[in-house]
């Protein structure tokens, strides 16, 4: 199976970096927009594909722009998580994470999928690290061998948290994709 994961576009709390951190559900900059947009013109996707996306609204918007319909399915197991995790680390009001109740009131025709978890308040962000590997292994499982391919759009530090659960070793701040970046990884079916 392939995974590809695709980094947001630029969004609006990188503007005026970092005053901006704390800007409750930024969504893209005409910039970021414009990044996807490129993207979207070198990649296609497929009706088997799985496509995943983290709930918040940069996310979201870059899935939209990316499939031009909506074909994916949101779920906070791909949520923002921050890497390498530190609980001394502040929590960022731009990680915050859409309720489910905003997402079903703002995006009535996409896909949720959360297990029934409880998982939903600050999301797989700070969450100890066994939690998140349960939670991710869930997903997997979840997955299983019914794609080809599935497609996971969300945030540096979660994409990164994958790729280590997937067995990649020795990742660091250095690997993360950047804005619009894409990663693909082959892996044996789940």
């Amino acid at each position: 199976m392939e995974i590809v994961f695709i980094r947001h576009g630029h969004g609006e709390h990188l503007l005026d970096y970092p005053n901006r951190l704390n800007t409750v559900h930024p969504g893209l900059t005409e910039y970021g927009k414009m990044q996807i947009t490129i993207l979207r013109d070198q990649m296609s996707f497929n009706s088997e594909d799985l496509i995943l996306v983290s709930p918040t609204k940069r996310t979201i918007e870059t899935a939209l722009m990316l499939t031009r319909n909506n074909k994916f399915t949101i779920t906070p197991l791909v949520g923002p998580r921050m890497f390498p995790q530190n609980p001394e680390f502040p929590f960022l009001v731009c990680d915050q994470i859409y309720t489910k109740a905003e997402i079903t009131n703002q995006y009535r025709d996409i896909e949720v999928q959360d297990f029934n978890l409880d998982c939903w308040g600050e999301g797989i962000n700070r969450i100890e690290q066994d939690l998140f590997e349960g939670y991710a292994k869930l997903l997997m499982d979840w997955i299983g061998d019914k794609y080809k391919r599935v497609i996971i759009i969300s945030h540096d530090g979660t994409i990164t948290n994958y790729r280590i659960l997937l067995g990649e070793e020795g990742l660091t701040r250095n690997d993360f994709l950047g804005e619009a970046g894409v990663y693909r990884m082959m892996i044996e079916t789940l």
